[in-house]
């Protein structure tokens, strides 16, 4: 069995609390080890604390994947959205699945402030 993805998320986001909040009731398998990056440095990870919390990133078999790359990691990792995760692979498919990430972070905060 290969390792858990591991999946960095800013707990302190209404909204990102809430996408994770989903991803763990789909995650029936505990593929995905999710790591709340507002409570504190992960000494494990790579990156910066900052940049953590500027996009999303995960862990995929070694690799550190970040924002709609990181997704489709996740998404690998659960058997209904594997399919999407597979997808993703395909670099036009990640190309306009990472426009869509840019465009979501313009409006995260305000977004933010709606999910509060």
């Amino acid at each position: 069995m290969s390792q858990p993805v591991k999946v960095w998320f800013d707990g302190d986001c209404p909204l990102c609390r809430r996408e994770i909040a989903a991803m763990r009731r789909l995650d029936r398998r505990g593929a995905i080890t999710f790591v709340d990056v507002a409570k504190g440095a992960d000494p494990s990870c790579p990156i910066d604390r900052a940049a953590l919390l500027a996009r999303f990133h995960a862990e995929e078999d070694g690799v550190v994947h970040d924002g709609a790359a990181a997704f489709a990691a996740m998404w690998r990792a659960i058997p209904l959205l594997r399919p999407l995760g597979l997808a993703a692979r395909n670099g036009t498919v990640l190309r306009v699945l990472e426009a869509a990430y840019l465009q979501f972070l313009k409006v995260r905060p305000r977004l933010q402030r709606f999910f509060a």
